[in-house]
């Protein structure tokens, strides 16, 4: 271990999180709508994408320091982060035993599951990872963009990863993208996950534009934010792997339907969980959900942090952390403004929306499209939540009721159908008419 030289993080003023990309931009995989697989060209020189020991130790000890809370959570990803090895993590969880000062670490590990084996079911359960693996639903629908570099499918390696984990018992959930092909397939997916153990569902929506003809910076090829100088009036056409904005919302509504009849306390799913949050006037517990956003920032290889892993641009970079404290790139000014754009920038329209209360306009990065008035800054998949939202909120308002009695929210699906599904309207945060 290498004691790093710069004196260490004071602590910041408001929790935070940090996506930590080891092994940058690295996979084995070439999946046909990852955003992140380009990311290596903003770094030509590097010999090598493996984040060197003294950059692993000064995360690690000024991540700790930094936080104000006592439990300190780590999410690692990439790229694929299990290409580092075994050793690699051997290390990360020596340098938090060394660092931890009595904090509780908490470690996440999100990855393809191709390259999982005994050994690293073994180490991910002794040393009680969280492993998110990331499967788009069954065969078909999984293997439609999920490929190798030879443009091979990956589903049964994956299910073998799978299978590791189960064996060592080591705790995971789901990551699933949801796209042009697996959108029109909501039950199929969702019974899918369900099946396989899943009791954890996160559905990320694919939204991803080509650059403009001149070449987006640095050599990248996909289409910066909507705010990044010379994207103020470039036209809106989205890859054709991009989930269209009604499918995306009949998609989530066909599985609430369902999940509300029999899984409620059984199988969480992301959206379902920060919209009751935001029902209740509670935070979402997730970026795009909430307000303001800003707190959740990203790590690269070499020490490099930004804004946010969507934006990953020279432009949002804050600094690096060999150099700067992650405190002070933290309540930087330039970090504090990131955040507020979001709630700042949003147009009449959607401040004037009845679910603007569950939305927030989602990310900045999807805000692209015009408002009905032509003004800018709509998010790309603004109909699929509107009609998302109005559907959901008989059952929202009707959990909300439950948990004001201090009854769980479960509790519905023993309620006749027919006493909460009529047109009620939200007592929360706001209202869904």
């Amino acid at each position: 271990m290498t004691t790093p030289s710069r004196p260490i993080s004071a602590q910041a003023s408001r929790p935070f999180h940090l996506l930590a990309k080891p092994g940058g931009a690295l996979c084995n995989l070439g999946c046909e709508y990852c955003f992140y697989l380009e990311k290596t060209h903003l770094y030509p020189a590097a010999k090598n994408f493996r984040m060197s020991p003294a950059v692993l130790e000064a995360y690690i000890r000024d991540y700790i320091a930094a936080q104000p809370v006592p439990v300190v959570n780590f999410a690692w990803q990439g790229g694929e982060p299990t290409l580092l090895g075994v050793d690699f993590f051997r290390e990360v969880v020596a340098l938090q035993q060394r660092y931890a000062q009595g904090r509780t670490i908490e470690n996440a590990l999100q990855t393809n599951g191709t390259l999982l084996d005994d050994e690293w079911g073994e180490f991910l359960a002794a040393n009680r990872f969280l492993v998110g693996i990331s499967i788009d639903g069954p065969r078909e629908l999984h293997d439609a963009y999920r490929v190798d570099k030879g443009q091979r499918p990956t589903f049964d390696a994956v299910m073998a990863g799978l299978g590791v984990l189960k064996k060592h018992g080591v705790e995971f959930n789901t990551l699933t993208t949801v796209h042009r092909r697996n959108s029109p397939f909501p039950l199929l997916v969702y019974r899918f996950l369900r099946e396989i153990g899943s009791g954890y569902i996160q559905f990320i929506p694919i939204v991803e534009r080509t650059a403009p003809k001149a070449g987006a910076p640095d050599g990248l090829w996909l289409a910066p934010p909507p705010d990044h100088p010379g994207m103020e009036n470039y036209d809106e056409h989205v890859m054709p792997w991009s989930v269209r904005p009604g499918d995306y919302g009949d998609f989530l509504c066909r599985i609430f339907d369902e999940w509300v009849e029999r899984d409620v306390g059984r199988v969480f799913v992301q959206q379902f969980d920060a919209a009751l949050a935001n029902w209740a006037g509670e935070p979402a517990g997730v970026c795009i959900y909430s307000e303001k956003c800003g707190g959740a920032l990203a790590i690269e290889h070499n020490g490099d942090i930004y804004s946010c892993d969507h934006y990953v641009y020279p432009r949002y970079r804050l600094g690096n952390l060999l150099n700067e404290s992650l405190a002070t790139m933290l309540d930087s000014p330039a970090q504090r403004a990131f955040g507020d754009a979001k709630s700042a920038t949003l147009p009449k329209y959607c401040r004037e929306c009845t679910v603007r209360f569950a939305c927030h306009g989602e990310c900045p990065k999807h805000r692209f499209l015009q408002t009905p008035d032509g003004e800018p800054g709509l998010n790309y998949l603004c109909a699929g939540y509107r009609k998302f939202y109005r559907h959901v909120d008989p059952a929202m308002s009707t959990m909300l009721e439950l948990l004001r009695d201090r009854r769980a929210p479960a509790e519905i699906m023993r309620l006749p159908r027919a006493r909460w599904s009529s047109a009620r309207r939200s007592k929360g945060k706001g209202s869904a008419g």
